[in-house]
């Protein structure tokens, strides 16, 4: 099954999405659920049109680190976020305003800080 690799970001006025490995793959929206299913009608547009083969596709979407950051700025302060990666709050901020770009290291810590919260999470009952 071919994978569909799209990126979200954020841009002042909405969410933009587009694939990073198959053309003609777009999508916007004022939500990151709207640009997903934005995105996913842009891949039933490129298989009406006969770019992409009929079938099944794997969809991943991946944000931007300032996206990201941007996204989830209500859930998580600067200090929450240190205390899940470990990264400074002034870098931290840095990346969220795009003043900075993370390295990969970095953007390891924060992928895999979010991953060991959502299996924390996913163990919780209640």
């Amino acid at each position: 099954m071919k994978e569909i690799k799209i990126i979200i970001e954020r841009s002042k006025d909405a969410y933009w999405a587009y694939s990073e490995n198959v053309d003609g793959v777009n999508g916007v929206g004022d939500t990151v659920q709207e640009v997903k299913q934005s995105a996913l009608e842009g891949i039933e547009i490129q298989k009406k049109l006969g770019n992409l083969k009929p079938g099944s596709y794997k969809v991943s979407f991946r944000f931007d680190a300032e996206s990201l950051l941007t996204y989830y700025k209500k859930i998580f302060s600067a200090p929450a976020w240190h205390q899940l990666t470990g990264i400074n709050e002034k870098q931290i901020h840095h990346y969220a305003t795009g003043l900075k770009k993370p390295r990969p290291a970095q953007k390891e810590k924060i992928e895999k800080a979010l991953h060991q919260l959502g299996e924390e999470l996913m163990a919780v009952e209640l």
